[in-house]
């Protein structure tokens, strides 16, 4: 029976109006109109609005004016994944169906064998974000909305406080809480050294080479004083959150996971390194502190264990780096069955396409925990319009179909791909520095 037939039958039953038959009817034949789009063209828009290396892909399709925009953003070997995108993936691309988003990220995926890289999972992730802008400017629709719509209004986010003292951590963390937000992180720096998420004070320390220092036993000593200051001084309602950032050994994390559990953070994140992921068993046999991982991961052999397990209690991942919306939502999906929480990375190296995504998915899934926090200056704003909105302390999204995102390119070209905010070139091209023991011993970071 067709479409029509079963349209009169039920205007005739009064489960339609015959307007609302004629209405449906009009849509559907307007639907078939069109053919499913093919992809036309596959382009990289490299900008640094911020200072901050942002890679989005625009892909075009063979219907006039329909096309949509992808973060593939991976700062630290940026260069690498524009030809990633160029030389790759639009070749394998042209001419395949716009609107079989699952079915090409799986194509993407494979086609070059050896998989699970940064590079790779980056170059993905800018494609499939861009089909799904192009699916909800088909349907007239936010991203969110062909995800199953809201399960809450907006994202809770959490801000960074950060300092040279412990002082100067908890002022910044008192005008975080003035500003609507409930959730701190606080990082503090140790005298002398390289602390992570905060600065150092002119303190010299000895040391045998030219690099900056840490010492980790110097960090975890002066992170509980932090914790200790913090929660004596904002309370017991504010949730606390801290990022050890890898930088310790396994068991001194196991040690300092215990020593931090009587501050009741909202999580401690990264405590180890992504090649020390067994340790989490053994952190959590010793104590009830939140953890959470994954900034780091590409590959599903480090999130599957940690998920499956319950292991972690906040899943870290960023989204470019796990290949896009299409497998993260998957991610969430297995998190939600195993009670882990999702809280996606949203640093400023991440395009305005790519918070969209962040916040959709914060969205759409009943097991979100908490948002990193993000800001877009106006730079970025110049290039970037209808960027997601940070509103006492929530994030919340752009209501315009896809993600309600258009790129300004010729703003774009002002801002010179690999130059920081002064027009110079990056130092190391995007790359971290390093940094040492006082011996001259190289650490993760």
């Amino acid at each position: 029976m067709n479409r029509r037939r079963l349209l009169q039958m039920a205007a005739a039953t009064g489960a339609v109006t015959a307007r609302e038959a004629a209405a449906q009817e009009k849509v559907a034949r307007a639907t078939r109109a069109l053919p499913s789009p093919r992809i036309k063209d596959v382009q990289v828009i490299a900008t640094a609005p911020q200072g901050l290396r942002l890679v989005v892909v625009k892909v075009v399709t063979d219907q006039d004016g329909l096309y949509g925009y992808g973060c593939g953003t991976y700062t630290q070997r940026a260069d690498l994944v524009v030809p990633a995108v160029e030389r790759y993936l639009k070749p394998f691309l042209l001419g395949k169906p716009a609107d079989r988003i699952d079915d090409l990220w799986q194509a993407m995926y494979n086609s070059s064998y050896w998989r699970n890289g940064p590079v790779l999972n980056n170059a993905i992730s800018g494609v499939d974000q861009a089909l799904w802008d192009i699916k909800g400017r088909q349907a007239g629709m936010p991203v969110y909305q062909l995800l199953g719509g809201k399960c809450r209004e907006a994202a809770d986010c959490y801000s960074h406080a950060s300092g040279t003292e412990i002082q100067q951590v908890v002022d910044s963390a008192r005008q975080i809480m003035a500003r609507g937000f409930r959730h701190v992180r606080i990082q503090v720096g140790v005298p002398g050294q390289a602390g992570y998420g905060a600065g150092r004070s002119d303190v010299t320390v000895e040391k045998l080479h030219n690099a900056p220092v840490f010492e980790p036993e110097d960090y975890m000593r002066r992170a509980l004083k932090l914790m200790e200051a913090c929660r004596k001084e904002l309370g017991d309602e504010v949730e606390l959150l801290h990022d050890v950032h890898e930088r310790i050994s396994p068991i001194q994390a196991v040690r300092f996971a215990k020593d931090v559990e009587k501050f009741r953070l909202f999580f401690l994140e990264d405590p180890v390194s992504p090649e020390d992921i067994e340790w989490f068993r053994l952190i959590r046999q010793q104590c009830a502190t939140p953890l959470a991982m994954g900034e780091l991961f590409n590959s599903p052999h480090e999130w599957t264990p940690l998920i499956r397990d319950r292991l972690i209690d906040f899943i870290r991942i960023h989204v470019t780096q796990a290949g896009g919306l299409t497998p993260c939502r998957k991610i969430a999906a297995m998190s939600e069955l195993m009670g882990v929480k999702t809280a996606w990375h949203g640093p400023g190296d991440v395009s305005p396409v790519g918070h969209m995504a962040n916040v959709t998915l914060d969205l759409v899934c009943h097991n979100f925990g908490i948002q990193e926090s993000v800001s877009f200056p106006a730079p970025v704003r110049e290039v970037f319009s209808g960027c997601p909105e940070m509103k006492n302390g929530y994030l919340y999204a752009n209501e315009a179909p896809g993600w309600g995102i258009e790129v300004n390119e010729a703003a774009a070209k002002k801002y010179p791909f690999g130059a920081n905010e002064r027009g110079e070139r990056q130092q190391l091209n995007g790359g971290w520095g390093e940094v040492r023991r006082r011996d001259g011993t190289i650490i993760k970071q």
